[in-house]
């Protein structure tokens, strides 16, 4: 069974923070869902992805480019996740299910804590997950480290 993990970014921008938890995410040798919550944010995080460092390069790609169950990240808006991955990392309040959550390695909930509706989203998401009684860690920037700050 997994855990959810919610990582409230407030020292760094999901254009940061997103490269370095996929990197995590494949030393650990998961393939990664990206699930936003429409096509131009996708395409948006696809161009993030591509300018990062050539030694730290994360394969990915768009769903709905006829390669999709290949690719080791993939960028989505959709449910179904083709790619088959152990890690789904969801951004923009874009949704999570407890059977996700409890059907994979690890899911992460990236949420800017500089916008109280992405905020207050983070915490009906937690609330809905814990009380469907999935595992969850609630993450926070602190000084430029993260810090678990809460655990259900």
């Amino acid at each position: 069974m997994g855990a959810a993990f919610f990582y409230h970014l407030t020292d760094s921008p999901l254009e940061v923070t997103l490269p370095m938890l996929l990197g995590k995410a494949r030393q650990a040798g998961w393939r990664v869902a990206v699930r936003a919550t429409s096509e131009d944010r996708c395409k948006w995080l696809d161009q993030r992805l591509w300018l990062g460092p050539e030694d730290g390069f994360l394969p990915h790609g768009c769903a709905g480019t006829g390669f999709d169950a290949d690719q080791p990240i993939l960028l989505t808006t959709r449910a179904e996740l083709p790619n088959t991955p152990a890690c789904l990392m969801t951004v923009d309040g874009a949704e999570i299910s407890a059977d996700e959550v409890n059907g994979m390695e690890r899911c992460c909930v990236l949420f800017d804590g500089n916008d109280d509706a992405a905020v207050q989203n983070a915490r009906t998401q937690w609330k809905a997950l814990t009380d469907a009684g999935c595992s969850a860690e609630y993450w926070a920037q602190s000084g430029g480290r993260w810090e678990k700050k809460a655990e259900r």
